[in-house]
């Protein structure tokens, strides 16, 4: 019934909703969604829902040949739960032929034109081409019982943003992001994607290195850092990798290298401003050194007696005040924005005065001014950190005012000028359609 709930919690105002049921069939930890799903059916009427099943087709290289017996079995699954998919989306990573679209209809009960095929594609912004070349939305507006005011969608506006993510007419940027969750890259996943919506906006393709902050942390070279265009250091916790993150962020800051900080970023650039600019050398954040003689980073005075940390952080979307003129006011063209955060630790207010002193601008702030929000350098190219995540808001037709300059900063870097007017190419020198992407085949390793 709570489960039930959670769905109906959206519908006043809105005509579709959409959930999705995670994990596998026939594992525990789904039965009581999947059953809430199938009473969910009966409550509001066959005609009102929609049961798309997402399964895998795997190609066995020994046999030649693919195989839909997994597909099968989990669809029968499901109907032995009381469950009969309408739609099966299947996985795979090359054509699924006709017969056998007809195989798996056969033995799963649902009709061929209910039999979709999802295979791999080069951007993951070309899979609503994919399904409405099958006839996924008309059969979806079909089944729900929905009245259309098109024959057909108008997709030439997402199709020319697929084509420039493609074919980008200027050139490409490279990125480094360096992290300590690099060897799993969808950990990143909403930063991955927010950089290319910044590379749309910029209509260059952005070409993003993971890179792992503890090979730094021992005094290595750093001139590898020469090859790229703009660094970014994602939000993480623990301590594992700090001192690796603080090294490159030392590099950007001095050798005018674009840098964009989030959550745990913008809190790296302070400490490292404050031990290497300030001349605080015990600069630390009470996360990881509980003992530092100046914690920068501290707990919230709300935190600071909560011994239980779950669920304790600063999360939602919260308000920011953007002093004008600054970077943060020419990126954002506004003086009040809301962000999202996930968060426990902040900047330390005992130090905001030392570091503005010597030139660190805190030029955004919670509106009663107790809270650091937009961290930056002035006098650098472009040097910005954040303590909230702009990349939950950030879409491909709408690219996250901090991202679009950040790349914007990185062509800029890249060319060693202002970049092309609107309408204008730039000489790109080659013509670059391999892009970061979702799939981790197509971005450099």
């Amino acid at each position: 019934d709570e489960i039930k709930t959670a769905v109906r919690r959206l519908a006043p105002n809105h005509d579709i909703v959409i959930t999705e049921i995670g994990g596998t069939v026939g594992d525990m930890e789904s039965l009581p969604f999947l059953e809430a799903i199938r009473q969910f059916r009966q409550d509001v009427g066959r005609q009102h829902t929609l049961f798309i099943h997402l399964t895998l087709i795997p190609y066995i290289a020994a046999a030649g040949e693919l195989k839909t017996k997994p597909t099968q079995h989990s669809a029968r699954e499901l109907m032995e739960i009381g469950i009969q998919p309408d739609v099966l989306i299947c996985r795979s990573d090359r054509e699924i032929t006709d017969d056998i679209k007809r195989k798996i209809a056969l033995f799963t009960n649902v009709d061929v034109a209910g039999v979709i095929e999802a295979r791999d594609v080069d951007t993951i912004y070309d899979v609503p081409m994919m399904f409405n070349r099958q006839r996924l939305d008309e059969l979806a507006v079909e089944k729900l019982g929905l009245e259309a005011e098109a024959e057909s969608p108008d997709l030439s506006g997402w199709q020319a943003m697929v084509d420039r993510i493609r074919h980008p007419d200027g050139g490409r940027v490279k990125i480094a992001m360096v992290g300590k969750y690099t060897s799993l890259v969808d950990a990143y996943k909403s930063v991955n994607e927010a950089l290319i919506h910044g590379g749309i906006a910029n209509d260059v393709g952005v070409e993003i290195d993971w890179i792992s902050s503890e090979k730094f942390e021992n005094g290595e070279s750093l001139e590898w850092m020469n090859e790229y265009h703009g660094l970014l250091i994602p939000g993480g916790f623990g301590e594992r990798g700090i001192e690796g993150m603080l090294r490159v962020i030392e590099w950007a800051r001095t050798h005018d290298l674009p840098f964009f900080g989030i959550c745990l970023g913008l809190q790296c650039a302070v400490i490292e401003y404050a031990r290497n600019v300030v001349g605080l050398h015990d600069s630390h954040s009470v996360e990881f050194s509980g003992e530092a003689e100046d914690p920068v980073i501290c707990l919230m005075d709300s935190q600071r007696q909560v011994t239980d940390m779950g669920g304790t952080m600063r999360l939602g979307a919260y308000p920011c005040v953007i002093q004008e003129g600054s970077r943060a006011h020419e990126a954002y063209g506004a003086l009040e924005i809301s962000e999202r955060h996930r968060h426990r630790y902040e900047v330390n207010n005992n130090y905001r005065d030392s570091l503005a002193e010597a030139g660190l601008r805190f030029s955004g702030q919670s509106p009663d001014g107790n809270l650091v929000e937009i961290a930056e350098l002035p006098d650098h190219p472009w040097f910005l950190g954040c303590q909230f995540h702009p990349e939950l808001k950030s879409r491909p037709m709408r690219p996250h005012p901090l991202f679009a300059a950040f790349i914007k900063a990185a062509r800029t870097r890249r060319d060693g000028r202002e970049p092309a007017g609107e309408g204008e190419r730039p000489d790109a020198g080659e013509d670059v359609s391999r892009q970061a992407d979702a799939e981790p085949a197509s971005v450099p390793s």
